[in-house]
């Protein structure tokens, strides 16, 4: 299951828990960590589906490099209610050298296992994921 390139594993419930806030919407948002010892991609922390974007960005470290998704609920110009999945490569400028590598290399092969997103950031400071910037992408 690892990636030659990065010698990362996908942990089984990663995907497990990203189907279930797509299909089911069990939760908000859900933030990943690779565990370095295991050379591992896991859960980190489930949003449930009451809480906010600022439960979220608040929920990412401000030194640690994660990955996140975020069901994001909006209404068109038309009125239509709808949702966009976001990935989010959070990459703070303050974490170490290494993880940022680990996080980038690794990333692609990640991606691909959670099929259904619909937008991609990249965010290494907190202004870079705004909600605004958020409501611009998904529309």
């Amino acid at each position: 299951m690892a990636n030659s390139a990065s010698g990362m594993a996908v942990h089984d419930d990663c995907k497990l828990r990203f189907l279930e806030l797509k299909a089911k919407r069990n939760y908000r948002f859900i933030v990943f960590k690779i565990e370095e010892k295991i050379q591992q991609v896991t859960v980190e922390r489930l949003g449930l589906p009451d809480e906010t974007y600022d439960d979220f960005s608040s929920s990412l470290p401000s030194d640690e490099c994660r990955y996140a998704v975020f069901d994001f609920d909006f209404v068109t110009d038309e009125n239509c209610q709808k949702s966009k999945i976001f990935f989010i490569a959070w990459s703070p400028d303050t974490s170490r050298v290494r993880s940022k590598m680990l996080y980038a290399s690794s990333k692609d092969r990640f991606k691909r296992e959670l099929d259904g997103i619909q937008v991609e950031l990249q965010a290494t400071d907190p202004s870079e994921m705004s909600i605004d910037i958020i409501k611009a992408r998904a529309i």
